[in-house]
């Protein structure tokens, strides 16, 4: 009985420790947060680091026919943006990999801006404004 309840005890500790290593792995190098404006401002600003191979996503509602204007710098100038629209697996036209990014938007819903580096890891300055 000791070795039997030992065996199951050693299964549900292996399944476990296997269930938290593939959550670790999924969700290694990237991280979510929600870009929020102040009581009537248009536009916020965001600073943070993001390293090497990692990435941050960015999310923000707006809506259908608004515009929005992106800007990121960094020192080494080598953090850039690309921006999803709500449901999309790619980026938005001329939104992949860039420091900056202007138009309108084409649907209502949290859009996506994914924060990394084109070569090593940057503190960045996010600004993101919308009308």
């Amino acid at each position: 009985m000791t070795r039997l309840l030992s065996q199951r005890t050693m299964a549900v500790c292996a399944f476990v420790v296997l269930a938290l290593s593939l959550s670790t792995i999924l969700t290694f190098g990237q991280t979510r947060q929600r870009i929020k404006f102040q009581r009537g401002r248009t536009s916020a600003v965001v600073k943070n680091a993001v390293a090497r191979g990692e990435s941050i996503d960015y999310l923000l509602g707006a809506s259908a026919g608004q515009s929005m204007y992106v800007h990121i710098s960094s020192e080494a100038e080598n953090a850039v943006f690309s921006i999803y629209a709500p449901g999309r697996d790619n980026p938005m036209r001329g939104a992949s990999e860039v420091r900056d990014w202007e138009g309108n938007l084409p649907s209502s819903g949290d859009y996506v801006i994914n924060v990394g580096t084109d070569r090593g890891g940057a503190e960045f300055t996010l600004e993101v404004t919308i009308r």
